[in-house]
Parts: C-alpha cells; sequence; structure tokens
C-alpha cells in the first residue's frame, strides 16, 4: 500500500480522473494512526471510495492542485488547535512547528480551518459540501472564550461556513457519511448523524427542531451567544451544560441561537466496539512522513514506533480538553490487536528494538471506570477520580500488565517503554503493586514523567487532582523500588504556574517544596486558557464554575511571570521576579543565606539593602 494522491500526477499513475473526498490538512502530511488525518483517511480508502490530502496550503494553487471532490471536502486544522500551535502562553510566535517539514514554523494560517474553508468557498462555489473535524473543531463547537482574541467567539460553525461539525473523534461519523454516499444521497444536506454539528437559519430548521426550541426534550436550548458575551452567569450556564451532555449513553442534544441563526448539537456518538476500534488500527499505514519532505516532520520521531492502546481519560482535569475531545469513556483496543501492532513496527527497517510507548492520554488508564459507565454512561455530576476516587471505581492493572508482558516477549523487542503518562494517584489506589514493581524493572528509560502539577491542595482541589501526600507517597514508593532492582532511575515531574485558583503564596509553597527537594524544572507550563476547559471558563469569568464564587486568577504578564520564576527560583536571571513576589507577600523570610531561603541576600547587579527599599505594588 502507497500513501494516497497528493497531485494529478499521483491521481494518473492510481488511474483516477477524480477523487470522491479530498483532506484538507493543516499538518504535514504522515500517515501514522497517532495523527486524525491518516485515521480518516485510511478509513475512508477501506469503504471503496478514493481520497487525495492537500497538506498545508497556502496559495490558490494548492487548494486546486487535485481537481473538485466528487462527494466533499474533509478539513482539518491538524492535531493541535491552530492558535496554540503558532503562539506561546505568552502570546509570542512560536519558532517552530513540529507538524511542518522540517519543524519550520509558519506554514499553517491562524485559525486555520476558518482560512481553509473560506478559500474553498471562493474557489470551488456554495454548492461544494465542506465537513471540518478534529481538536480545533471540537473545542469551538459553541461559543467559547479565546484567549488570542481575548473575548467569547461565536461557534466556528459561523465562521467557516461549513456545512457540518464533526466533533470527537470522528470515524462513527465518517461511517455514517460514508453510508449515505453510498446509498446516493447528497450530503450538503446530512443533518441527522450523531456526534455532529450544524449551523442553520430558523427557516431551514427540522420540524423536530422546531418543536424542541418551543418544548424541549431531547435537547438542551443553551444560553444564546449574545447572553453569554454578555453575562458571564450564562457563559458558565452553558459551559456546564456542554460538559455534562459529552456520553452517547445519557446525553441530550444542545441548541445555541447565534444572532438569526442556531447552532444544533446532536447527541454525542456512540463508543466504537472493540472491534471497530482494532480495524481502524489494522488499516494500511504506511507509519511514516511523505517522502516530499525531504528534511522530515519532528512530530513522527515520538510515535513512528508508539502503540496508542485505548482512547479516553476519566481524569477530568480541570485544564485538559480531553472530555470535551475524546470524553471520559475509555475505550481500548484488543490485546491481539495491540500485539499484531508490535509485531509490524518490529518489521520496519528502522526499528531498533525499542518500542516508545505502548498507551494513551493516561497509558494506565486501560478499561473503564466502573461497569456502571457501560450501561448508564459517565456521571453527569459525580467524578469517577480526581480529589479522591468514587466509591465504585474500579481499579486494575491486569489486563494492562499481561499485554505488556507479552508485548516484551515478542522476537526483536528489546525494551518496551511507557511515555504516555502514568496516573500516579491510580496506581497507588491498587492494592497489588505488581505493576508498579514492573514499570520500575521494564518500563522506564532511566526516568518517568508524571504531572503532580502542584502541591498545594487548594490548587489541586480546583484542578481536580489528587491530595499531594498521595504523589508524596508516590515518589517515596518509587524510590524504594528503584533502589530494591538496583537502578538509579529520576521523576521528572511536570507543574503548571499560575493556574486559575493559585495565588502567590500558594506558587511560593510550591516553590518551598521545590526547594526541599533540591529540584529545579528545567522546563515550566504555564496556563493556557485553551478553548473550552474548566480552567479557561474559571480563567475568563474569574469564578469557580461549579460554585460560582469568586476566585483568584493570575492575569498580568508580570503576575505570571512571578508565579513561573518562583519555580525556577535558582536561575540568575529569575533573581528580581522572585524577590519582588516574596516581598509582595511579606515572606523575606525566604530571601537570605538560611537554608531554608530561595535566594540569597546579595545578586549580582545589587545588595539586599538596596533591593529592599523597591516600592513593590
Amino acid at each position: 500500500m502507497s500513501f494516497l494522491p497528493i497531485d494529478k500526477k499521483d491521481m494518473i499513475s492510481k488511474g483516477l480522473d477524480t477523487l470522491d473526498f479530498i483532506y484538507i490538512s493543516g499538518d504535514a502530511y504522515v500517515d501514522h494512526p497517532s495523527f486524525g488525518m491518516a485515521i480518516i483517511t485510511r478509513l475512508v480508502q477501506s469503504q471503496g471510495f478514493s481520497i487525495g490530502v492537500i497538506a498545508q496550503p497556502i496559495k490558490d494553487d494548492d487548494y486546486t492542485r487535485l481537481g473538485k471532490p466528487n462527494i466533499a471536502f474533509l478539513v482539518g486544522s491538524g492535531v493541535v488547535d491552530s492558535m496554540v500551535n503558532n503562539y506561546t502562553v505568552a502570546k509570542n510566535k512560536r519558532k517552530e512547528d513540529v507538524y511542518s517539514e522540517g519543524g519550520v514554523y509558519g506554514k499553517r494560517p491562524d485559525r486555520a480551518l476558518s482560512v481553509y474553508c473560506k478559500n474553498l468557498r471562493r474557489l470551488f462555489g456554495n454548492d461544494i459540501a465542506i465537513f471540518i473535524g478534529g481538536i480545533e473543531a471540537s473545542l469551538r463547537r459553541f461559543a467559547h472564550y479565546d484567549y488570542w482574541a481575548d473575548k467569547v467567539l461565536p461557534s466556528i460553525l459561523v465562521d467557516t461556513g461549513a456545512d457540518l461539525l464533526s466533533y470527537g473523534m470522528g470515524e462513527y461519523q465518517m461511517m455514517k457519511l460514508l453510508d449515505y454516499a453510498k446509498s446516493g444521497k447528497p450530503l450538503k444536506n446530512i443533518k441527522s448523524i450523531e456526534g455532529t454539528s450544524y449551523i442553520s437559519s430558523y427557516e431551514n430548521l427540522s420540524k423536530k427542531i422546531k418543536e424542541e426550541l418551543i418544548n424541549p426534550k431531547n435537547y438542551i436550548i443553551l444560553p444564546s451567544y449574545e447572553d453569554v458575551v454578555a453575562d458571564k452567569i450564562k457563559y458558565i450556564d452553558a459551559f456546564n451544560q456542554i460538559e455534562q451532555n459529552t456520553d452517547n449513553l445519557n446525553a441530550k442534544g444542545l441548541i445555541q441561537k447565534c444572532g438569526n441563526k442556531y447552532i444544533v448539537q446532536n447527541i454525542p456518538a456512540p463508543r466504537l466496539k472493540q472491534k471497530q476500534l482494532d480495524f481502524v488500527y489494522s488499516l494500511p499505514y504506511e507509519r511514516k512522513a511523505h517522502p516530499i519532505y525531504k528534511k522530515g516532520v519532528p512530530a513522527i520521531n515520538e510515535v513512528e514506533f508508539s502503540v496508542n492502546s485505548h482512547r479516553g481519560c476519566f481524569g477530568n482535569c480541570a485544564f485538559c480538553a480531553l472530555t470535551y475531545h475524546q470524553g471520559r469513556a475509555v475505550q481500548r483496543r484488543s490485546e491481539e490487536s495491540i500485539l499484531e501492532e508490535v509485531k509490524k513496527i518490529v518489521n520496519m527497517p528502522d526499528f531498533k528494538g525499542y518500542i516508545h510507548d505502548i498507551g494513551g492520554p493516561s497509558a494506565n488508564f486501560f478499561e473503564p471506570s466502573c461497569k456502571n459507565q457501560l450501561v448508564c454512561g459517565i456521571c453527569k455530576n459525580r467524578q469517577c477520580i480526581g480529589t479522591k476516587p468514587c466509591k465504585n471505581l474500579e481499579v486494575s492493572h491486569t489486563n494492562y500488565l499481561n499485554m505488556l508482558r507479552k508485548a516484551r516477549e515478542i522476537e526483536g523487542v528489546k525494551k518496551v517503554f511507557i511515555r504516555s503518562g502514568i496516573r500516579f494517584d491510580y496506581l497507588m489506589y491498587d492494592k497489588d503493586k505488581t505493576f508498579f514493581h514492573e514499570l520500575c524493572k521494564y518500563h522506564i528509560s532511566g526516568q518517568l514523567k508524571i504531572a503532580p502539577e502542584h502541591i498545594c491542595n487548594n490548587v489541586l482541589d480546583f484542578m481536580n487532582k489528587p491530595n499531594s501526600q498521595i504523589y508524596k507517597d508516590f515518589v517515596k514508593m518509587y524510590m524504594n523500588y528503584n533502589k530494591e532492582i538496583g537502578k538509579n532511575q529520576f521523576l521528572v515531574p511536570y507543574f503548571i504556574s499560575s493556574h486559575p485558583k493559585c495565588t502567590l503564596k500558594d506558587a511560593i509553597e510550591l516553590a518551598e517544596y521545590l526547594h526541599e527537594i533540591n529540584y529545579t524544572p528545567l522546563q515550566v507550563q504555564d496556563f493556557y486558557p485553551t478553548p473550552s476547559t474548566r480552567a479557561t471558563t474559571a480563567y475568563y469569568t474569574e469564578l469557580d464554575p461549579k460554585t460560582l464564587k469568586p476566585i483568584y486568577v493570575a492575569k498580568t504578564s508580570e503576575e505570571k511571570a512571578m508565579q513561573r520564576a518562583l519555580l525556577q527560583f535558582k536561575i540568575p536571571k529569575n533573581y528580581h521576579l522572585v524577590h519582588k513576589a516574596l516581598v509582595l507577600a511579606h515572606r523575606e523570610d525566604l530571601i537570605g543565606n538560611d537554608k531554608k531561603c530561595l535566594i540569597p541576600y546579595k545578586s549580582v547587579h545589587k545588595t539586599y539593602s538596596q533591593l529592599k527599599k523597591r516600592k513593590y505594588k
């Protein structure tokens, strides 16, 4: 099997005059199942339709090089929201783009979905069907706060003018569309598929939806775009309704008025059955970037020899968009499917014996959180895990461990690493520590990346993360296990600065902890308000979405810079920011030469007595 057509020459070589579908991508063309573009295009191909790929179009000639599709354009901005991909949290342009050839920045426009769709309409007219999907579409499907514009924007359907938006992972929706295409129905008017949203004038709404607007039964009427712009409480109300209706088994449809039009969201797509998921990952991927990229595409390097074992995450962290996109319900592949993919990797010419990862959003969330969710759906007002586990949470690493053991035994495999993230709280809740022991013994390459995110319990509670003592107990057990097996392996903890509800006092407490363990993070993730997360809702409204009570939010560049600097207080260039933070918080006791102090009395530039005279506000 070869790559899909990318130009007329490819089409001619395959005996194609026209294509049924054309996929427009914000990423370079990488045919690997870690990239949504690869999954959707191979799925289309598997059903007997022809499809080509136009990656990162810029000029008109780029959009037209495959001609006009017989059925529809499929449009995605890439693995990451285009604004997140293009800008740092400080709103500076990034210096590289790992999803482009050679990591070169500048090959994808800001708000890529809107740019691509508008250009397609201009070049091909209004009669062509355009379907959008992927992370940017999912997270922006309703009115949402946009960090870069610093205001609430309407659904991305308004700006793109797309005929249909597929939210979530997209395979179910694509298969339904293909079924309609096989029957000869024009896809431009298909509005009934689960897991999709569309925009419509009142006149063009179906009779069913018009009745729902008067007497809602199967749909929830959200506050309008105008209402959520004018009233932050209504913004929170809309967000909470959207967040609580993400599971096919218990969700209702959602409707939001925007101007004189309506955004209609059908209930979420059903979870894929295991056989369906296995089929998706059995498709004939090349597992590499297209050969036109002579300098390579950096993003493939980490995942080329990795396996996606499952999707979904019931952690539901406040700052994470997975609930909005993949959902909280874990769907996993069969053991046979996973091991078969490992065998395929072993036969790849550049494979050196190391499987880089077998995991998902949280590697050890390999099973559904409980049996109830399989029948009733994910609970709307209860958490599976987080500050504390639900009493119904089923904790087991047995199946994951058995699969890893078999993967280790496959001929040609030297090591199987886990790099996609371990939930240490779930690990600690498991009374059987066999997996923990084997994780240390077989599946770590010198260091384990872990995400405690913070150390202050009031911040962790808002993040929906476990109590800090659980992390400290995990660290102790991790060190003991490594000592037992005679390995000198390290932990690389990740922390977030300036998260909503994190005050200067909390940031200083985290700095004290880092001082206590003698650790300076090489990188600090300053909180990034990405569209449609609970933390972003809090950032925008400065209210707790659960209680509606005011919370502290670091918003100015200086507030954020001080919190970030405190996590790297040993770095000389951060001295003045750390000093100012300590003085403002009345923690001058941490300035000096005592062992507990974060910074000394003197810097290379000024004496402490001179700094003390500064008038901080």
